[in-house]
């Protein structure tokens, strides 16, 4: 089941892992269909090197460390840091054309990110900023879920979070406050922001602990995303009336990454609602994080997109309820990004 056309821009910033992803051992991860190794150098510098052996074409990631040198596991040819081709052990020659590409990486919040497009444009002031995932002093709980969709899917279901009453009434649906929410979206550049504001409703589940059950609330779920599909969530409530910036928030990443055009990379991270990290409490809530991803969202995200039995999003004709606004607005503006670079090729 493969799409037609490129579907991912190439001139932006994706996430290649979490930065404690990244070490001296030798990491293989596919992004945008290339196969990439990621491993640190002895000065701590992470590097992404295409993870393909240009004799023979054995991926690096199976051979072996050497400082900084990686040999391959097939004939035994090394590589520097730079991915040219450093000895060859049959000669002191050096084979021509014996290089792979060494793709530029910038570590900002924790996250280790590669630009899979021109070189020459991968700007550090164009990452996301996730600083928020740190607000409380503390690492965030976070984790990685494979998906058998393409990433569109996974920015589908976050910049439409409707489908909290129905997807997760296992985990933390909002007992139907959501129905008389008030939603918008926004466009800001090539940002977009999905939101959505719920009044005088009761506590929602992350303020439990902190605010009583029955205690009437101003709530909010405001999405931003930013291209090609990194998404920060801010859940905030207050008892009514009451500045925002005196609730309970939690900040979450919810980060896609395209490892084919049917496959992804669904990266995720949360703060706690009460500031304070402890074993038991992160335990808690990595396993309701992991309950909510893997067993409710990624099955019905996997399902909707087995079931176009491999037509195309559009062509399928899509109904819209109106609330799925910020999805189908993202979707066209990664349309509009490779429209850019078409045209600038």
């Amino acid at each position: 089941m493969t799409q037609t056309g490129p579907n991912y821009p190439r001139n932006c910033w994706y996430m290649a892992g979490w930065s404690n992803e990244v070490g001296d051992a030798l990491l293989r991860r596919r992004i945008l269909g290339e196969p990439i190794l990621l491993f640190r150098t002895a000065d701590g510098a992470p590097t992404a090197l295409t993870d393909r052996c240009p004799h023979r074409f054995a991926p690096l990631s199976a051979g072996a460390r050497e400082g900084d040198l990686v040999r391959c596991a097939y004939h035994g040819l090394a590589f520097d840091a730079s991915g040219q081709c450093a000895h060859n052990p049959f000669s002191a020659t050096l084979p021509k054309g014996a290089a792979v590409r060494n793709w530029p990486v910038h570590e900002r919040d924790g996250i280790a990110w590669i630009w899979m497009g021109d070189a020459d444009q991968a700007d550090p002031a164009l990452l996301p900023d996730f600083n928020t995932l740190f607000r409380d002093g503390a690492e965030p709980v976070r984790g990685l879920m494979p998906m058998r969709a393409p990433y569109e899917f996974a920015t589908d279901n976050l910049m439409d979070l409707s489908h909290i009453e129905f997807v997760h009434r296992g985990s933390f649906a909002g007992a139907g406050v959501i129905f008389a929410g008030k939603h918008e979206v926004r466009r800001d550049g090539d940002r977009l922001h999905s939101n959505w504001w719920m009044p005088n409703v009761p506590a929602p589940g992350h303020t439990y602990g902190i605010y009583e059950r029955s205690l009437p609330t101003d709530h909010w779920l405001d999405m931003r995303w930013d291209a090609p599909a990194s998404m920060l969530l801010e859940i905030g409530a207050t008892p009514v009336g009451e500045p925002r910036e005196t609730g309970v928030i939690i900040h979450q990443a919810h980060i896609i990454t395209p490892e084919t055009a049917d496959t992804a990379h669904y990266f995720w991270a949360s703060t706690r609602g009460s500031g304070v990290a402890s074993e038991q409490g992160d335990a808690m809530l990595f396993a309701m994080m992991t309950q909510a991803f893997e067993q409710e969202d990624k099955p019905i995200i996997e399902a909707a997109y087995a079931n176009l039995d491999g037509r195309d999003f559009w062509d399928a004709k899509p109904a819209f309820l109106g609330i799925d606004a910020g999805g189908t607005r993202a979707r066209r503006l990664v349309e509009e990004l490779i429209g850019r670079e078409t045209r600038a090729a």
